[in-house]
C-alpha cells in the first residue's frame, strides 16, 4: 500500500474505529516509514505557468444578486490593504489566536509584545479559527474527530473571549457563501459541505462530495459563482455552483499520491493555486474550464497559502514534511515567495532550526506573516521583508491560526480569506 493511501486509511480508520476505544492502537500503526525528508512525489507531466501580466484583464466582473460588487477586476485582493479595515473590526483587539488540536485549547498571542497572554479551553480537537462574514466573530471548529461531540465555539474579538460551544455535525473547516446568507461547514469525515445560518448554526442544505475524500479547504472564483475544494485523501478538486448549489464536476491533479491542502486564487481569478504536500509545490488549475494547466516546485510538505498585502506575492508554507501520523519537530520547514506577475517562486525562508510552518495570515500592514508550527507546538512571526523568524511557543499540534483584525469588506472563512 502507498504511504498516502496509508495515511488516507489511518484518518479514516481513526473516524470510524474512536467510538471503540482502538484509537489509540490504530494511531500507532499510522506513523509512516518514510524519511520525513524525503524527495517529493512531483508530477511529472505539468509545467510552470508562462507569465500572463502582458494579458489584459476585463474591464468588470459580473457578481450575483447580494454579492459586494469587484472593485478591481485585475487584483480581487484590492480591498484587503493596510489600509482598508472596516468600521465592523474598530475596537478589535489585536491577537493572534491559535487553535491547539491535541490540547483542545486556543492560545491568544499579543503581536505587539510576541507572547502568549492567554489560554482557554473549548470544544474537542479544534482546527481553524474563521472569521465571520460580517466580520463580528470568529468561530473555533472543533471537529472532535472519530466522535460525535462535534462543536464551534465563538470568540469576541472585542474582548478575546470564548462563549459556550454549540453542537455542529464534523467541522473540520468553515467558510461563508459570498452573500453573507450561509456558513459553509465542510463535514470532511462525512464527505459533505452543510449550509446553515451563519449566526445560528442551524442547517439550511447540505450537499453531498462523495468524490471527494477528505474534502477540507477552498476558494471562490472572481465571479462569486462557485468554489472549487480540495480533496485530500485522493489527490484532486471538486467544483460547486454556488447559484444551483451542486456538484459541476470533480478534477483529478497529475501528481502521484496526491495530498492538496490549501486553495487561492490569483489577483485576477484566472488561476487557482493548490498546495499538495506530496507533491512539494502548488498546482495551476484554470477555474473556469477546471483543468490543470501546471505545476510550480516549492519545497517539503507544501500547505497554506497566504497572499501577500498589497496583493502582489504569494507566501507558500512547507511544512517540512509529506506525512499525515507520526511527524517529529524540526523538519525543513520553509516559506516559499511565489510572484504573482510571473509565476515563479522568488524567495525561499527556512525555519531556523528546523520547524513545521502550516496555516496562518498577514498582520494588517502586510509586515509579518504568522503561521502555525504544527509538530513543534510553536507559532512562527516571519519577517515579509527579510525572511527572519521569531517563534514563540504554544500548545501541543498548533493549527489554523488566525491574524485579526483584518482588512477587508467581509470574510469567506477559512483564516481569514478576505474580500
Amino acid at each position: 500500500m502507498s504511504d498516502r493511501a496509508d495515511q488516507a486509511r489511518c484518518r479514516r480508520g481513526r473516524i470510524a474505529l474512536a467510538t471503540v476505544g482502538v484509537v489509540a492502537l490504530l494511531a500507532a500503526s499510522c506513523s509512516s516509514s518514510s524519511d520525513a525528508n524525503a524527495k517529493p512525489k512531483t508530477p511529472t507531466s505539468a509545467a510552470t505557468r508562462p507569465s500572463t501580466s502582458a494579458i489584459p484583464g476585463p474591464s468588470s466582473v459580473a457578481t450575483p444578486p447580494g454579492v459586494a460588487p469587484v472593485v478591481n477586476p485585475v487584483n480581487l485582493y484590492s480591498e484587503t490593504g493596510p489600509g482598508k479595515l472596516s468600521a465592523a473590526v474598530r475596537g478589535d483587539l489585536p491577537r493572534v489566536y491559535v487553535p491547539n488540536r491535541a490540547d483542545s485549547s486556543v492560545s491568544v498571542i499579543d503581536p505587539a509584545t510576541m507572547k502568549v497572554i492567554d489560554t482557554f479551553p473549548v470544544g474537542l480537537y479544534p482546527q481553524h479559527i474563521v472569521p465571520s462574514w460580517d466580520l463580528q466573530t470568529l468561530w473555533v471548529t472543533n471537529n472532535a474527530e472519530g466522535t460525535d461531540q462535534g462543536s464551534v465555539t465563538t470568540i469576541d474579538p472585542r474582548t478575546g473571549k470564548a462563549g459556550e460551544p454549540i453542537k455542529v455535525e464534523d467541522p473540520y473547516n468553515m467558510y461563508f457563501t459570498p452573500d453573507g446568507k450561509s456558513a459553509i461547514v465542510v463535514a470532511e469525515a462525512l464527505h459533505r459541505l452543510d449550509f446553515r445560518d451563519p449566526h445560528t448554526m442551524q442547517m439550511q442544505s447540505s450537499i453531498d462530495v462523495p468524490g471527494c475524500d477528505g474534502v477540507n479547504h477552498a476558494d471562490f472564483t472572481i465571479d462569486s459563482r462557485f468554489v472549487i475544494f480540495t480533496c485530500e485523501f485522493n489527490g484532486g478538486l471538486v467544483k460547486v455552483d454556488l447559484t444551483k448549489k451542486a456538484v459541476t464536476g470533480y478534477l483529478k491533479l497529475s501528481g502521484q499520491d496526491g495530498m492538496p491542502q490549501d486553495i487561492r486564487s490569483s489577483p485576477d481569478g484566472r488561476i487557482f493555486y493548490v498546495a499538495d504536500m506530496m507533491a512539494g509545490g502548488v498546482y495551476l488549475i484554470d477555474p473556469t474550464a477546471f483543468t490543470e494547466t501546471g505545476f510550480v516546485p516549492t519545497g517539503i510538505g507544501t500547505h497554506g497559502l497566504y497572499p501577500s498585502r498589497d496583493g502582489k506575492q504569494l507566501y507558500i508554507a512547507n511544512r517540512g514534511s509529506n506525512h499525515v501520523a507520526g511527524n517529529t519537530p524540526h523538519n525543513p520547514g520553509s516559506v516559499s515567495v511565489l510572484d504573482f506577475a510571473t509565476g515563479k517562486v522568488v524567495a525561499n525562508w527556512p525555519i531556523p532550526a528546523g520547524g513545521s510552518p502550516d496555516m496562518g495570515n498577514v498582520s494588517v500592514d502586510g509586515s509579518r506573516l504568522w503561521l502555525s508550527g504544527r509538530y513543534d507546538n510553536e507559532v512562527y512571526s516571519i519577517n515579509t521583508k527579510d525572511g527572519s523568524v521569531v517563534k514563540i511557543p504554544v500548545g501541543s499540534e498548533p493549527h489554523g491560526l488566525t491574524v485579526w483584525p483584518q482588512p477587508g469588506r467581509y470574510s469567506l472563512g477559512h483564516t481569514g480569506n478576505m474580500r
